[in-house]
């Protein structure tokens, strides 16, 4: 194994005091302005804002720089279709059967039901993997280490990322997700994660009267 190799840190911008405030405070109301969405349009969405999306995922922070997540970018409509056949069987039976009722209380509020036709009206389903183990050309296994914290990251980047260029987004977990390598030829060591819808939200969406909790709720400074 050779020794670690450095590179002058060149990208760092440092801001004043009086810009690092409005920085941070310009990107709170604009980030606080996100919210997840049910109702999107079909309307078509440039591959390229997608690509620069996921490249800006792809920057995350990871266990080891494992980098342990795969991007699928869905926008074929036989793919999506299949993607809310499964989706809705497992949510069927979620609804029916898995959930216990303190779940089925804590979701009433939002409105959701087994029905899933946003997985088919979006331009984009991205379905993010995390990959327990890496594979070396010559088959060797390698592993990934903090996989799960580390692909949570690069899917908060994505959510950002897609805020930031126009877009609206719902991340969908149903579960299990094993349908999810099936339908997109996944290898067996890339487990699914979450599936994050996104386009332009319809005309007439609409999203819950539900509010965030406060600096004091959620943040203590010693």
């Amino acid at each position: 194994m050779g020794s670690p190799q450095f590179l002058p840190l060149t990208q760092y911008r440092r801001y004043s005091e009086v810009e690092m405030t409005k920085r941070a405070a310009d990107f709170h109301s604009d980030i606080a302005r996100r919210r997840t969405i049910r109702d999107f349009s079909d309307r078509a969405v440039p591959r390229s804002v997608i690509e620069d999306c996921i490249k800006a995922a792809g920057t995350a922070p990871s266990g080891a720089n494992m980098q342990p997540w795969s991007f699928v970018a869905v926008s074929d409509a036989d793919a999506k279709r299949r993607i809310r056949v499964a989706a809705e069987e497992e949510e069927q039976e979620f609804y029916d059967h898995r959930a216990p009722q303190e779940w089925l209380d804590a979701l009433a509020p939002l409105g959701t039901d087994p029905n899933k036709p946003f997985l088919e009206n979006a331009p984009y389903l991205i379905a993010i993997f995390a990959q327990k183990f890496g594979v070396l050309p010559d088959g060797r296994q390698v592993k990934h280490y903090y996989a799960t914290e580390s692909v949570g990251i690069a899917t908060g980047i994505l959510l950002t990322a897609l805020h930031n260029a126009g877009l609206a987004s719902l991340t969908h977990t149903p579960s299990p997700m094993g349908f999810l390598n099936e339908i997109l030829g996944r290898p067996g060591n890339e487990r699914p994660y979450l599936l994050i819808v996104t386009g332009y939200p319809a005309d007439d969406a609409t999203v819950p009267d539900i509010t965030k909790k406060s600096l004091d709720e959620i943040a203590t400074f010693i």
